[in-house]
């Protein structure tokens, strides 16, 4: 597909950032009139959201090159992305030939990993691909290729096997074995995660069509289970992770795993021996292989003696299934049925995740045999698995060269991501293994003689040290208290020059690790920093928090570069010889450059200015907001600091302040200048096309009402002319322009310019005596910082009980396992979780059995874990001692009172749930615990038994590098739609997706937020199959990446069910209503405004298929929901009452229908008037009702009357048609459609189809097309109406989010 930049306002990210642009739709946030959540993402995860609040700043992600601002677009540069693919015949041993689709950009691998994944040829590995004779090279592109075209034949060619070659089939095939098991998964390894969505989706929805016949009209059990009805306290856990019945797997083989006779001895060597096996089939037969080059073959050997010679039948394969086949016919049976079953499973819940997922709980497991598994726990895998020749890699040079990858142009931004994003997520992988073995004691330590809590590890190339205080470092700070979250707040400054991405500059990479009560810092090394003193290396920033500092010219400059979009002022400080240096940062920031030659920059934990109300400063008054609200408090470090979002967030409330007090001040002089024309005319641009250098912030003209948004617009163009200097701008302008720059606390006089010194109030630094007053002003902009985010932030943020009590616990239960040695493991977590959940009064630790304590007690322990105390100090803690400490944590760390003394005091004052305490603190600290049902309120015995605690795992941070050119496109499509254009929309957000997952891979949290975006598209469009198929994406990928019961996946299931309703699979969507409820459940409990729209959802499907009774109980438990949160009189109750008015109707019950309807019509006549359509339709509703009332009553009068002789038709219990139960869903879940006749809707498909051969025609993507105006809707729909593609199944009206 051809693309040209320069159409596409979102592909170049420096200037488009830069100012929103009126074409792509309200990229500034939208005013009260079009808030984002009802845009066609209503419901949607938060991330999505945020998105669309990003885009209304400069997004961070594309770094605004400030570099070369303007280098990508120039004008005519035309971008190949997609070739058109072509379709080649491969011939392979054994099997028909068969044709494969390609693409010329594919490289030859991705034709071997095909035929690795096909049912037929998945048991080869060791092979090459011949074009013509000629062998093609693994690495090269298809494009490359001479002579591959349309049609070209390539032959499967068997090549010998060399030591890794054999290696890598036996992993292969053990995989394949292991396809359907789950132990991966619940074991976190290998980037294997879990999926339930096909349990209830009983297999792929592709196939929905083979379904749809008659399933309106086959009964359907619609009961959901008892503990899943409004109102059951039960919370089993067990139907978190249902069994799924192909994880029975059949048994292919019994025992496969390396021989002890490895490796073979010189002289076999040279009859080509790589290697022997020793299998147990299913029939129980014992036999030893012999992996040679040519291939595998049975030898004599036995399990004590050594017999290399072929056994009989002397059968050579090429293949190690092949020759299982020939000897053992049930494996031969079950390999098949079993390749059968792994490529009907939906290519998402096989491919591996980027980053690796836990789960914090897992079924008993049986532990079986496993070769690839043993021989992986005991050798760091190097050499073979790696792919990289040579021995372990170089993180630091990989990381940086993927940086150094050339970004002018949209291929080489697409390779460059790609590539950083891989080293990104295999160094994560690496760093965790390491920090893993560096708390288990596995690792020696660089400076073994020093103190545990001191001391440094090499691993693999990776640097590691702990989360202590070494050398009293942050004693000013708060010790090893400052010590912990330092490395958290490094995290994100990493995070931030890693967005930014200024050429030049460079950052080290960066994991911190969480495991069994430790944080491990994992960093790569730059190149010669181990061999020279730090004092020698640091060129930039200084050593000793500000005492001596230094400066660097070219670390200035590449600084510089960040400032802006960071929001960091070039400042002086003095040293600690009274001279001025110049820094563009903290002074914490070090410069250092590596013997490679290239600039790094270490020690960003201060990037971001301090939050100041827990940095009391003697002397310092804050303002009236803070002290009203307690503050400043002491906190237990003083390294508290304002996060980016927030400093951003307030920067564009500055921004705001700028233009209203700008606007009012030019009216001002208007009005005082009425008798003569207004100055500022003079000043008006030729064009308002020129970009402003500097607002950062969006345009605000949608946030004001009409008369002052003029005025705005003014202020708008006159900050460009100013700006931009041309001299046309009259003194008077720029005085209104100077004044509001000085109110705001902008760093220029001319333009709008809002940056923080990160150096201010940190202890031991001193600025020089010339810049006071700007040091004055930097405090006053700090004190304002610290205000706003009590007065204008918090508010909107409501502070959940149990979060609060998780995190305190947390805090207590890191520094309670750090005291435990490994053999104690499993009996300190469950006696903590026994403490902290059960009710049970006084639990007993059990300590590790005496009778395997060793007589002779070893004092010296080599192996004692960092920083340990008493080893069995953990066990004598109770539930009174546990919770007192919580409390008291509460009080301290987040100066909350818990009004508690026990769980069960916690559980009924604040109506909590232990199940979700006990998901909320297994997450937080990386403990996985065996799926069965918990007595939580048993006070006769504990809830937790040692044997509970399957696992711990390590809680991982890491950088999330962006695939920025993706984003835009993702942004810019989410803008068409707003505005209307949903086909252009799709076309965007289509292309995001391919850019995505050309960077990403196939699975990514944003792949996710695009697939679901596509859905409700397709679906708005009509295309009810293609809905269903991105959706499904979606509910897998958002399963597999962010785990199976994250708040998003409970959405994704949501959405999926209404699309499945819609598609007339009615029990599909009731069982995946079921499931997103128990979720919910679990996650959050009965009391949560979610609940409200899930079980109307639950109770609209229900009422459809009649099922009344139970309907009611849903829609009556929303209702409940909805006024407990938005408050009786709001429009979504009144909605609740309605839906509940139409089930009553249906039972002929029309006294509580008219009470409902009432109700609600009450709601919609005092908020929306009386002549609004929703009042007048519930007018016209009630007299309906009324007319079946008064039948019913006529007819009730009658049998009174006659008797039962009466002649009466029986009643009719009228079911709603399936159109009104969808049209209603429609409403709940946020989407609007507006009515078409069939004249408009066949001119539209004339016109689209007209479009669309022109289109084909210019072989050119069209300029946007004119829109068609319709009857907006009344709750405010865009008047914009997008054109349908042809093939869409079109429904007789368009859509758009209300």
């Amino acid at each position: 597909m051809v693309i040209k930049t320069d159409e596409l306002p979102a592909a170049a990210p420096a200037d488009s950032a830069r100012e929103p642009s009126s074409q792509a739709g309200g990229k500034g946030r939208p005013g009260a009139a079009e808030l984002p959540s009802v845009m066609l993402l209503n419901g949607d995860c938060p991330e999505s959201l945020k998105k669309e609040e990003g885009a209304a700043e400069p997004p961070r992600e594309n770094g605004l090159d400030e570099a070369e601002p303007g280098e990508e677009t120039t004008g005519q540069e035309v971008i190949v992305i997609q070739d058109t693919g072509f379709s080649v015949k491969i011939l392979a041993p054994g099997i028909e030939p068969f044709s494969l689709q390609v693409s010329p950009q594919e490289m030859v691998q991705e034709i071997h990993q095909v035929l690795m994944d096909r049912e037929d040829t998945c048991h080869r590995t060791c092979f090459s691909l011949h074009l013509d004779g000629n062998m093609l090279d693994h690495f090269s592109e298809l494009r490359s290729v001479e002579g591959l075209q349309e049609g070209s034949v390539l032959r499967v060619v068997e090549e010998p096997y060399t030591v890794r070659e054999a290696r890598i089939h036996v992993r292969h095939v053990r995989d394949l074995l292991k396809s359907l098991d789950p132990s991966d998964a619940f074991n976190g390894v290998d980037c294997n995660s879990l999926s339930f969505l096909s349990v209830f989706t009983d297999g792929d929805l592709g196939d929905s069509g083979k379904r749809k016949k008659g399933l309106e009209m086959d009964p359907i059990d619609c009961t959901p289970p008892e503990y899943m009805l409004p109102g059951s306290r039960e919370r089993p856990l067990c139907p978190l992770q249902p069994q799924n019945r192909d994880w029975k797997p059949l048994q292919c083989l019994k025992v496969l795993t390396m021989s002890g006779w490895n490796p073979p001895p010189g002289n076999r060597k040279m009859h080509g021996d790589l290697m022997y096996l020793f299998v147990i089939t299913a029939e129980d037969r014992q036999v030893s292989i012999t992996a040679s080059t040519r291939g595998f073959y049975l030898n004599q050997s036995t399990a004590y003696h050594f017999n290399p010679k072929p056994a009989s039948p002397r059968f050579l394969s090429h293949s190690l299934v092949e020759l299982l086949n020939q000897i053992s016919p049930t494996f031969k049976k079950n390999f098949a049925a079993l390749q059968k079953k792994r490529v009907q499973r939906h290519p998402f819940e096989r491919i591996a995740t980027p980053f690796q997922v836990y789960s914090w709980t897992a079924p008993q497991a049986e532990h079986a045999m496993d070769c690839v598994r043993a021989e992986d726990a005991y050798t760091s895998r190097l050499g073979y698995e790696e792919h990289i020749p040579g021995q372990t890699r170089d993180w630091n040079e990989e990381l940086q060269t993927t940086r150094e990858l050339p970004r002018k142009n949209l291929p080489e931004r697409l390779l460059r991501e790609r590539a950083i994003f891989k080293v990104h997520s295999d160094f994560t992988a690496a760093a965790t293994r390491g920090a893993m073995a560096v708390i288990d004691g596995n690792v020696m330590a660089i400076n073994p003689s020093e103190e545990t809590k001191m001391q440094m590890f090499i691993w693999n190339n990776i640097f590691f040290s702990l989360g202590f205080d070494v050398r009293d470092h942050y004693k000013d700070f708060g010790g090893d208290v400052a010590a912990y979250v330092a490395p958290t707040n490094d995290l994100n400054g990493v995070r931030t020059y890693n967005a930014v991405d200024v050429e030049g500059l460079y950052t080290l990479g960066t994991v911190v690790v969480d495991y069994r009560g430790y944080r491990v810092t994992a960093q790569s090394i730059i190149p010669g920093i181990l061999e020279r003193d730090q004092e020698q290396s640091v060129i930039y920033g200084s050593i000793d928090f500000g005492k001596t500092v230094v400066s660097h010219p070219r670390y200035l400059e590449l600084l510089e570069r960040t400032s802006r979009p960071l929001k960091i002022l070039r400042h002086r400080v003095l040293n600690d010889r009274d001279e001025e240096v110049e820094l563009c940062s903290s002074v914490e920031c070090k410069g250092i450059i590596g013997n490679d030659g290239r600039h790094y920059i270490l020690d960003l934990l201060r990037t971001f200015p301090p939050d100041l109300n827990f940095l009391p400063v003697p002397g310092e008054v804050l303002p009236e907001e803070c002290t009203r609200a307690g503050f400043p408090r002491a906190h237990r470090h003083k390294l508290c600091c304002l996060r980016q979002e927030l400093v951003d967030a307030f920067v564009e409330h500055r921004y705001l302040l700028f233009m209203k007090l700008a606007a009012l001040q030019l009216m001002q002089q208007k009005a005082s200048k009425m008798e003569t024309p207004p100055s500022l005319e003079n000043g008006d641009p030729p064009s308002s096309e020129s970009k402003p250098e500097d607002p950062p912030a969006p345009e605000v003209g949608s946030e004001e009402e009409g008369s002052s948004a003029s005025g705005l617009a003014k202020v708008k163009e006159l900050a460009e002319t100013i700006a931009s200097d041309d001299g046309t701008a009259d003194p008077r302008s720029r005085e209104v322009i100077r004044n509001a720059c000085k109110a705001v606390g902008s760093i220029s006089s001319t333009a709008f310019d809002v940056r923080f010194n990160p150096d201010i109030f940190s202890p031991g630094v001193r600025f020089p005596e010339s810049c006071q007053e700007e040091v004055r002003d930097q405090k006053q902009l700090l004190k304002d910082a610290a205000a706003f985010l009590l007065s204008c932030q918090i508010p909107g943020l409501k502070i959940g009980i149990g979060e609060l009590i998780t995190r305190s616990a947390k805090h207590i239960f890191k520094t309670y396992l750090q005291g435990v040695e490994l053999s104690g493991l499993s009996a300190a977590i469950s006696h903590f979780l026994n403490c902290f959940l059960s009710s049970y009064p006084n639990p007993v630790a059990h300590l590790p059995a005496d009778e395997l304590v060793s007589k002779k007690r070893n004092r010296r322990r080599r192996n004692r874990p960092p920083g340990a105390a008493d080893n069995t100090a953990w066990a004598v803690m109770t539930p009174q001692e546990l919770w007192k400490n919580i409390c008291q944590e509460a009080k301290n760390y987040f100066d909350f009172s818990l009004e508690c003394e026990t769980v069960d005091q916690a559980v009924e004052t604040y109506g909590l749930q232990k199940i979700t305490l006990l998901r909320e603190i297994s997450l937080k600290t990386g403990i996985q615990i065996l799926l069965k049902e918990y007595s939580f309120d048993s006070r006769h015995k504990p809830a937790f038994t040692e044997e509970d605690v399957l696992n711990i795992f390590p809680v991982v941070k890491h950088v999330n590098p962006k695939a920025s050119d993706a984003f835009h496109f993702f942004q810019s499509g989410q803008a068409k739609v707003q505005q209307g254009f949903l086909k252009e929309g799709c076309e965007l957000i289509n292309e995001a997706l391919n850019l995505f997952n050309n960077v990403y891979g196939a699975m990514h949290v944003e792949i996710c937020a695009c697939l679901r975006l596509l859905a409700r598209l397709h679906y708005i469009m009509g295309d009810y199959a293609e809905a269903l198929s991105n959706q499904q994406k979606a509910v897998l990928m958002s399963e597999r990446v962010m785990g199976i019961e994250h708040p998003n996946t409970i959405q994704e299931y949501m959405h999926l069910a209404l699309y499945c309703f819609a598609s007339s699979q009615l029990s599909t969507a009731l069982s995946l209503l079921y499931r997103a409820r128990y979720l919910t459940l679990l996650v959050f409990g009965e009391d949560h405004p979610e609940m409200a729209l899930l079980d109307s959802n639950i109770g609209l499907v229900l009422h459809g298929v009649m099922e009344c009774e139970l309907s009611l109980r849903f829609l009556e438990n929303a209702l409940a929901v909805s006024t407990k949160y938005h408050g009786p009189k709001s429009l979504k109750v009144a909605l609740s009452h309605h839906l509940v008015a139409r089930v009553y109707e249906s039972k002929a019950e029309f006294r509580s229908a008219l009470q409902h309807e009432k109700e609600g019509y009450t709601i919609y006549k005092t908020q929306l008037g009386e002549d609004h359509e929703k009042t007048k339709e519930s007018s016209e509703y009630l007299k309906c009702l009324t007319q079946q009332a008064v039948a019913l009553q006529r007819t009730m009068n009658e049998i009174y009357r006659n008797g039962s002789s009466a002649n009466i038709p029986p009643l009719k219990f009228t079911a709603p048609s399936m159109a009104s139960v969808l049209e209603q869903l429609n409403v709940i879940n946020g989407i609007l459609f507006i009515p078409l006749s069939q004249k408009d809707l066949e001119n539209l498909k004339a016109e689209v189809a007209r479009r669309h051969q022109l289109q084909e025609a210019s072989g050119n993507r069209d300029k946007a097309e004119e829109p068609m105006a319709t009857e907006p809707e009344p709750a405010g729909a865009s008047e914009d109406v997008a054109s349908q593609p042809p093939a869409a199944k079109d429904p007789p009206s368009l859509s758009l989010q209300g």
